[in-house]
Protein backbone atom coordinates (compact mmCIF):
# COMPACT_ATOMS: atom_id res chain seq x y z
CA UNK A 1 0.00 0.00 0.00
CA UNK A 2 1.20 3.73 -1.01
CA UNK A 3 1.80 6.27 1.70
CA UNK A 4 -0.86 8.40 2.53
CA UNK A 5 0.05 11.73 2.49
CA UNK A 6 -1.19 13.99 5.42
CA UNK A 7 -3.02 17.78 4.46
CA UNK A 8 -0.64 20.21 6.23
CA UNK A 9 -2.90 21.51 8.88
CA UNK A 10 -3.41 25.44 9.32
CA UNK A 11 -4.99 26.91 12.22
CA UNK A 12 -6.43 30.70 11.87
CA UNK A 13 -6.67 32.11 15.39
CA UNK A 14 -8.97 35.60 15.79
CA UNK A 15 -11.91 37.69 15.62
CA UNK A 16 -14.61 38.31 12.64
CA UNK A 17 -11.72 39.85 10.68
CA UNK A 18 -10.39 36.20 10.17
CA UNK A 19 -13.82 34.17 10.42
CA UNK A 20 -15.10 36.54 7.42
CA UNK A 21 -17.47 38.31 8.55
CA UNK A 22 -18.95 40.85 5.57
CA UNK A 23 -17.85 38.31 3.16
CA UNK A 24 -20.26 36.83 0.40
CA UNK A 25 -19.86 33.29 1.86
CA UNK A 26 -17.06 31.54 4.00
CA UNK A 27 -14.49 30.58 1.00
CA UNK A 28 -13.74 34.39 0.59
CA UNK A 29 -12.38 34.43 4.06
CA UNK A 30 -8.80 34.97 3.83
CA UNK A 31 -7.81 32.15 6.01
CA UNK A 32 -9.84 30.06 3.32
CA UNK A 33 -8.11 32.08 0.40
CA UNK A 34 -4.55 31.19 1.92
CA UNK A 35 -5.79 27.68 2.90
CA UNK A 36 -6.61 26.95 -1.08
CA UNK A 37 -3.09 28.40 -2.25
CA UNK A 38 -1.27 26.30 0.23
CA UNK A 39 -3.14 23.25 0.24
CA UNK A 40 -4.08 23.04 4.34
CA UNK A 41 -6.52 21.83 5.89
CA UNK A 42 -8.32 25.10 7.88
CA UNK A 43 -9.59 25.06 10.94
CA UNK A 44 -11.16 28.58 11.67
CA UNK A 45 -12.21 28.75 15.36
CA UNK A 46 -12.55 32.87 15.09
CA UNK A 47 -15.87 34.68 16.40
CA UNK A 48 -17.01 37.87 15.91
CA UNK A 49 -16.22 40.06 18.72
CA UNK A 50 -13.82 38.32 20.09
CA UNK A 51 -10.90 40.25 22.34
CA UNK A 52 -7.45 38.65 23.42
CA UNK A 53 -8.76 37.00 26.61
CA UNK A 54 -11.94 35.43 24.57
CA UNK A 55 -8.97 34.02 21.85
CA UNK A 56 -7.51 32.32 25.32
CA UNK A 57 -10.23 31.01 26.96
CA UNK A 58 -11.70 29.29 23.26
CA UNK A 59 -9.33 28.94 20.70
CA UNK A 60 -5.67 28.20 22.00
CA UNK A 61 -7.51 24.82 22.70
CA UNK A 62 -7.20 23.87 19.10
CA UNK A 63 -3.36 24.31 19.69
CA UNK A 64 -3.23 20.97 21.69
CA UNK A 65 -6.34 19.31 19.45
CA UNK A 66 -4.62 19.66 15.64
CA UNK A 67 -1.54 20.23 16.05
CA UNK A 68 -0.98 22.84 13.13
CA UNK A 69 1.84 23.10 10.91
CA UNK A 70 0.77 26.96 10.12
CA UNK A 71 -0.65 29.14 12.64
CA UNK A 72 -2.05 32.75 12.09
CA UNK A 73 -3.38 35.11 14.29
CA UNK A 74 -5.01 38.42 13.72
CA UNK A 75 -6.83 40.11 17.29
CA UNK A 76 -7.20 43.37 18.91
CA UNK A 77 -9.71 45.22 17.95
CA UNK A 78 -12.55 44.21 19.83
CA UNK A 79 -9.83 45.16 23.09
CA UNK A 80 -9.70 47.82 21.63
CA UNK A 81 -13.21 49.31 20.99
CA UNK A 82 -13.83 47.60 24.39
CA UNK A 83 -11.12 49.90 25.95
CA UNK A 84 -9.06 47.23 26.92
CA UNK A 85 -5.27 49.43 27.64
CA UNK A 86 -2.47 49.32 25.46
CA UNK A 87 -1.04 47.39 28.69
CA UNK A 88 -3.46 44.73 28.89
CA UNK A 89 -3.15 44.29 25.27
CA UNK A 90 0.06 43.60 25.46
CA UNK A 91 -0.50 41.35 28.65
CA UNK A 92 -2.93 38.92 26.77
CA UNK A 93 -1.41 39.04 23.21
CA UNK A 94 1.78 37.79 24.72
CA UNK A 95 0.13 35.08 26.68
CA UNK A 96 -1.52 34.11 22.66
CA UNK A 97 2.32 34.51 21.24
CA UNK A 98 4.21 32.62 23.80
CA UNK A 99 1.45 29.28 23.69
CA UNK A 100 1.60 29.60 19.78
CA UNK A 101 5.24 29.48 20.02
CA UNK A 102 5.24 26.75 22.13
CA UNK A 103 3.92 24.22 19.86
CA UNK A 104 6.33 21.44 19.27
CA UNK A 105 7.01 20.82 16.77
CA UNK A 106 7.20 24.84 16.08
CA UNK A 107 4.44 25.62 13.32
CA UNK A 108 5.06 28.66 10.67
CA UNK A 109 3.41 31.86 12.33
CA UNK A 110 2.22 35.32 10.68
CA UNK A 111 0.85 37.54 13.01
CA UNK A 112 -1.19 40.16 10.71
CA UNK A 113 -1.78 43.76 11.97
CA UNK A 114 -5.23 45.00 12.67
CA UNK A 115 -6.28 46.40 9.49
CA UNK A 116 -7.03 50.11 9.09
CA UNK A 117 -10.75 50.69 9.50
CA UNK A 118 -10.81 54.57 10.57
CA UNK A 119 -12.31 55.15 7.56
CA UNK A 120 -15.58 53.31 7.57
CA UNK A 121 -18.73 54.69 8.53
CA UNK A 122 -19.30 52.81 11.54
CA UNK A 123 -15.86 53.93 13.16
CA UNK A 124 -17.80 57.29 14.26
CA UNK A 125 -19.70 54.88 16.87
CA UNK A 126 -16.15 53.59 18.44
CA UNK A 127 -14.82 57.04 19.12
CA UNK A 128 -14.23 58.64 15.61
CA UNK A 129 -11.92 58.38 12.88
CA UNK A 130 -8.62 60.01 14.62
CA UNK A 131 -8.93 58.05 18.20
CA UNK A 132 -9.23 54.52 16.10
CA UNK A 133 -6.32 55.45 13.75
CA UNK A 134 -4.42 56.19 16.77
CA UNK A 135 -5.38 53.14 18.75
CA UNK A 136 -4.96 51.06 16.16
CA UNK A 137 -1.30 52.22 15.07
CA UNK A 138 -0.52 51.82 19.39
CA UNK A 139 -2.40 48.22 19.10
CA UNK A 140 -0.58 47.41 15.94
CA UNK A 141 3.32 48.35 16.93
CA UNK A 142 2.70 46.13 20.19
CA UNK A 143 1.43 43.39 18.30
CA UNK A 144 5.02 43.68 15.60
CA UNK A 145 7.21 44.40 18.69
CA UNK A 146 6.00 41.10 20.35
CA UNK A 147 5.85 38.77 17.38
CA UNK A 148 9.02 40.07 15.40
CA UNK A 149 10.83 39.40 18.82
CA UNK A 150 9.48 35.44 19.03
CA UNK A 151 10.69 35.50 14.83
CA UNK A 152 6.95 35.39 13.76
CA UNK A 153 6.31 36.56 10.05
CA UNK A 154 4.46 39.53 10.68
CA UNK A 155 2.19 40.97 8.45
CA UNK A 156 1.38 44.66 8.20
CA UNK A 157 -2.07 44.58 5.98
CA UNK A 158 -2.98 48.90 6.57
CA UNK A 159 -2.14 49.32 2.72
CA UNK A 160 -4.03 46.64 1.54
CA UNK A 161 -6.98 47.45 3.82
CA UNK A 162 -7.33 51.23 2.39
CA UNK A 163 -6.20 49.81 -1.15
CA UNK A 164 -9.48 49.89 -2.90
CA UNK A 165 -11.60 52.57 -0.61
CA UNK A 166 -14.72 53.52 -2.76
CA UNK A 167 -14.64 50.51 -4.86
CA UNK A 168 -17.41 48.30 -4.94
CA UNK A 169 -17.89 44.96 -2.29
CA UNK A 170 -14.99 46.78 -0.53
CA UNK A 171 -16.75 47.49 2.52
CA UNK A 172 -19.79 45.28 3.63
CA UNK A 173 -23.37 46.37 3.84
CA UNK A 174 -22.91 46.47 7.62
CA UNK A 175 -20.69 49.68 6.91
CA UNK A 176 -17.98 47.73 9.57
CA UNK A 177 -16.24 44.97 8.24
CA UNK A 178 -14.59 44.30 4.72
CA UNK A 179 -16.15 43.11 1.55
CA UNK A 180 -14.90 40.31 -0.38
CA UNK A 181 -12.63 42.76 -2.65
CA UNK A 182 -10.82 43.63 0.89
CA UNK A 183 -10.39 40.29 2.20
CA UNK A 184 -9.29 39.47 -1.03
CA UNK A 185 -6.90 42.29 -1.42
CA UNK A 186 -5.63 40.92 2.34
CA UNK A 187 -4.87 37.06 1.32
CA UNK A 188 -2.38 38.99 -1.72
CA UNK A 189 -0.86 40.71 0.88
CA UNK A 190 -0.79 38.11 3.19
CA UNK A 191 0.02 35.55 0.45
CA UNK A 192 3.15 37.88 -0.64
CA UNK A 193 5.04 37.31 2.71
CA UNK A 194 4.04 33.78 3.40
CA UNK A 195 4.83 32.04 -0.49
CA UNK A 196 8.59 32.20 0.51
CA UNK A 197 8.05 29.49 3.37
Amino acid sequence: MGRIELAMRYLALGDSYTIGTGASDQSHSWPSIIASRIGAELTNPAVNGYTTLDLIRDELSYLERIRPDVVSILIGVNDLVQGRTPVEYRESLSRIYDEVAAVDPRPRIAAISIPTWSYVPAATDFGGREYVERQTSVFNAIAEIEATSRNFTWVDISEASTSGIGSEGWIASDDLHPGDAQYAAWAEMIWSALKSW
